[in-house]
This record gives C-alpha cells, structure tokens and sequence, in this order.
C-alpha cells in the first residue's frame, strides 16, 4: 500500500497521504468490501438482524474489528434508530439484578446495541421520570426489571418503543415478559422443607407492587405459591414482610425467631435477604441447621461460598437476562405479537437446610 502511494507522485506527500487514510472514518462500504459480502449482508449483520450465518457473522465482525469500523449514530438516530436500549433495575444491591444487568450488556456485546443502565427504587413517580428520560434520548428499547408500575402505563409505553419486563407475571398484549416461575419454586422449597419434618416454616417476602390489571411481580407470586403449597399440607403461612436487602432479611428474622412458637425454617424470598436471617440467627444463639434451617431464592454467587453454603432456588440471572436482551432485538426487528419466556427453578440444596430440631436426633 504504501508503495502504491509513492507513485501517486507529487499530489500529496506520502505522510500527509497516510494521515489522511488514517483519519479517514471507515464506512459500512468498506466493511463489506473488506469481509467479501454484499452492502445488504454487512447492514444486516452490523444490525444484529436475525437469519445470519456464523461463517458471515464472522467475516464481517473481522472486517469491523480490522477497519475500526464505528456506526453513526447520528445519522442512526435521524433515521429513527439511536443503536441504544434502556435498561431500568429497581436497585443493583440485588445481586440477582446486577447478574440480570451484566447478562443483558454481555447478550449486546456483538450488536450494534448499547445498554444504558439506569437505577430507581419503588417510587413510581421517580421510575416514571427514569423511563421518560430515556424515551428522551431516543431509545430503541428498553428492559423493565421488577417495575413498581401500574401495567397501564407500561402499555402505553410499549405501544412507543418496544419493551420486555422482566419478573412481572400476567398476560401482556403489547409487551414482552421473562420470568421464573415463582410458585413452583417457592412450592419446592415448602417440599424440601416438610420433608425434613418442619411444619413451623416462615417467610419473608416484599409488599405487593401497585401493577394492576391481574398483574403481580415475583416476589408476590413466589409468597402465593408458598401459601397454596402451605396450605396444601395442611400447614399455616407465616410471611413476614420486608424488603429484599441483608438488613431486611435481618430484620425479619429477629421479628419471626423472637416468637414463642418461632419457626424451625425461614424461606427467604431472596438470597440477599436470608443472609440477614443467618445474621440474625447467629445473634439469638441459634445454629443454623441444627436448630434453624434457612433457604434462600436466586443462587447468587456468595451463596455458593463454602462458609455460607446456602440452600437456595437457582432462577438463573444470566438466563433471564440473556432472553431479555434477545426477546428485546426480535421486537426491535418487528416482532409484534408478544411473547412470555418462562425460566424453570431449580433447588439447590446445600448447608444451611437439614432435619426439624423435634426429629434432629442427639447434638
């Protein structure tokens, strides 16, 4: 190459040639030119669009990669694309959503697309003015995960920009959901527990959200299936109400073991949460599995550290997130019918659960 632009003669000096390829911005032309495949084959694969081949796939990814190839995303937006999708988590001290988020961005990561994560908490109102800030910069998409929104407005949105809600149950007519399926996994830690003998079994769950419309997020759906499996065994539910955080799990902990009768077992409606009720457990004297057994719900990774070795339901983060993000491109690509991708539970058992005291046998 530089040879060819010697011969050029006395247009431009060789440097001043080679500074100006250089700043030259790559384009979608070159690409394809680069990669051996048509303009359109390129534009799909840049778009992320679905029906392509890896072998394609990869020639234009090489071809990117060795170019320094960088869409316009301005030009993008004026056709009606800004390449960007906004993601809304509740809060990130939830492991299990920050493993929801980081899969989400991991799932974008060979797309055109750019996740943009914003964090809210259960006001509405400032959820509201998160989403609409977004719609502001012209998102393509967005991820709802667990909105303390009434569904009315979630479906005015999606009839804007496509949408995918993630651990909202219900029956959406314009938007996507991913969920877990909560009820059989709170029935199989109530199946876990009973047959070790307790009949004494607490737990702890979040206030309903103000979603409406016959639509309730997880952690609601995950206390009625432990209440129907409860009941089923001829057992009494016992939920202590708090919020899904280390400190509200200890403190609903102190609350259900400080009791006369306290229970035998506390189902945590999350992992995040049942480390406070081991915190708890530890400050009232109590041995954890011996007098006290504890099971959480969402494997997060510190749950899967020796010293914690907590019992729990894997509704796998990664999963959940990665249908997400795809759900989210195929509405994006003009998918309009829409769609629930439903996440199997499964139980974990590990230390922290074992036999009822009444049956434990000798210390």
């Amino acid at each position: 190459m530089a040879k060819k632009q010697e011969s050029r003669g006395a247009a431009s000096p060789p440097a001043v040639e080679a500074t100006k390829s250089s700043l030259r911005r790559a384009t979608l032309e070159d690409v394809a030119r680069d990669a051996g495949v048509s303009l359109s084959a390129a534009s799909k694969v840049i778009r992320g669009a679905y029906g392509v081949s890896p072998e394609m796939a990869s020639k234009v990814t090489s071809a990117v990669e060795r170019l320094g190839y960088r869409p316009n995303t301005g030009a993008r937006a004026m056709r009606g694309r800004s390449y960007t999708i906004g993601v809304v988590a509740l809060e990130l001290s939830s492991p299990f959503r920050a493993e929801v988020a980081q899969a989400i961005s991991a799932e974008l990561v060979h797309t055109p697309f750019q996740d943009i994560i914003v964090t809210g908490d259960t006001s509405a109102g400032r959820q509201k003015r998160i989403i609409e800030a977004l719609l502001d910069r012209q998102v393509d998409g967005l991820v709802l995960v667990a909105p303390w929104l009434d569904v009315s407005w979630i479906q005015k949105v999606a009839s804007q920009v496509p949408v995918v809600a993630v651990a909202l149950h219900g029956d959406p007519q314009n938007f996507d959901t991913v969920v877990d399926d909560d009820r059989l996994g709170a029935e199989l830690v109530v199946d876990h527990l009973s047959s070790l003998g307790h009949q004494r079994i607490a737990h702890t769950s979040m206030p309903p959200a103000p979603t409406g419309g016959g639509f309730v997020l997880s952690h609601t759906a995950r206390a009625e299936g432990y209440v129907q499996a409860m009941e089923r065994r001829g057992l009494r539910p016992d939920v202590v109400e708090t919020f899904y955080s280390e400190e509200g799990g200890y403190r609903a902990g102190v609350e259900a073991l400080s009791r006369a009768d306290r229970p035998t077992a506390i189902f945590a409606g999350a992992d995040i949460a049942a480390l406070g009720v081991l915190r708890a457990a530890e400050e009232l004297g109590l041995r954890v599995p011996e007098d006290l057994s504890v099971v959480g719900y969402d494997n997060i990774y510190v749950s899967t550290i020796k010293r914690v070795s907590l019992t729990t339901v894997d509704q796998s983060g990664q999963l959940t997130g990665a249908a997400s993000a795809r759900l989210l491109l195929e509405r994006i690509e003009g998918r309009l019918a829409p769609s629930r991708y439903v996440v199997a539970p499964r139980l974990l058992t590990r230390s922290t659960s074992g036999p009822a005291p009444s049956i434990a046998g000798p210390d």
